[in-house]
């Protein structure tokens, strides 16, 4: 009875010592990411693009030119775009790349119940590209605002609205790219996931947006990019949504297209 006893109380220290908790899950999914040579270099390109188009914008804009109608923080950050279509495909690597390297079936063996396994991806991944974004952000603006502060775009943080759109910025980029994450979990194909993020998210609404139909051009003012851009600017587009109202439709969009692999996880094997 002593050994049994013995035996068992060994087996639930184990058990508790080694269990699947939410924080371990975690710090897994984060040391995958952080891992991965992939991440390393979208996250460093994603950086040059939008500090190097800053600098750019900067060092080549002068007083009274095309550009003098533009908002600054636009101006300044006009690289997140192409910055923001790297974060997208890290975002699709860190899902549907598991996929193709046959890493799932590991990481769906140690966690049985699969969700956490989103979740957790979802939630270091959206802590990671915020905090990316809003220090390359803050770095590119001040670092473009130092040569253009004789000009008719020199702005401070402290200017009605600019800091609000500098994080907004960086939160629709980030959203964005967790729309791409959710397609990647969704398709679990990196090429299928890519041509739907390109063709759904950045291409489709170009081309809804041609239609001559008043409800198609009210429906687009929610759509991902343009809500993102709406968060980006210190200064309000006619007839844009607000910038609570934008930020609403972006996370909506963002958990909608996590709820799909989510259901499909419930639904369906590896």
């Amino acid at each position: 009875m002593t050994t049994a006893t013995a035996t068992a109380t060994a087996t639930a220290t184990a058990t508790a010592t080694y269990g699947i908790t939410p924080r371990r899950i975690l710090r897994s999914e984060w040391h995958k990411l952080w891992t991965l040579r992939s991440t390393w270099i979208t996250a460093l390109t994603a950086v040059a693009l939008v500090l190097g188009v800053g600098i750019l914008m900067g060092t080549t804009y002068t007083s009274g030119g095309g550009d003098s109608d533009v908002d600054t923080v636009v101006l300044t950050l006009y690289g997140s775009q192409l910055g923001g279509i790297s974060l997208a495909v890290l975002g699709i690597l860190v899902t549907a790349g598991e996929y193709s390297t046959g890493l799932a079936r590991a990481t769906f063996t140690a966690v049985p119940r699969r969700l956490p396994v989103l979740g957790a991806k979802a939630a270091v991944f959206t802590a990671t590209v915020l905090a990316l974004c809003l220090t390359t952000n803050l770095l590119t603006f001040l670092t473009a605002q130092f040569f253009l502060s004789d000009t008719d775009q020199a702005a401070s943080l402290t200017d009605d609205g600019v800091l609000a759109a500098v994080a907004g910025n960086a939160a629709g980029t980030t959203l964005l790219a967790v729309v791409a994450l959710g397609l990647g979990a969704a398709l679990r194909s990196v090429p299928g996931a890519l041509g739907a993020f390109i063709g759904g998210v950045l291409v489709l609404p170009q081309v809804l947006g041609m239609l001559p139909y008043e409800a198609v051009e009210t429906a687009l003012r929610y759509f991902p990019t343009q809500a993102a851009g709406v968060l980006g600017t210190a200064t309000p587009f006619p007839g844009a949504p607000s910038a609570g109202a934008a930020l609403v439709a972006l996370v909506l969009w963002a958990a909608a297209a996590l709820t799909v692999p989510a259901l499909l996880l419930r639904r369906r094997d590896v």
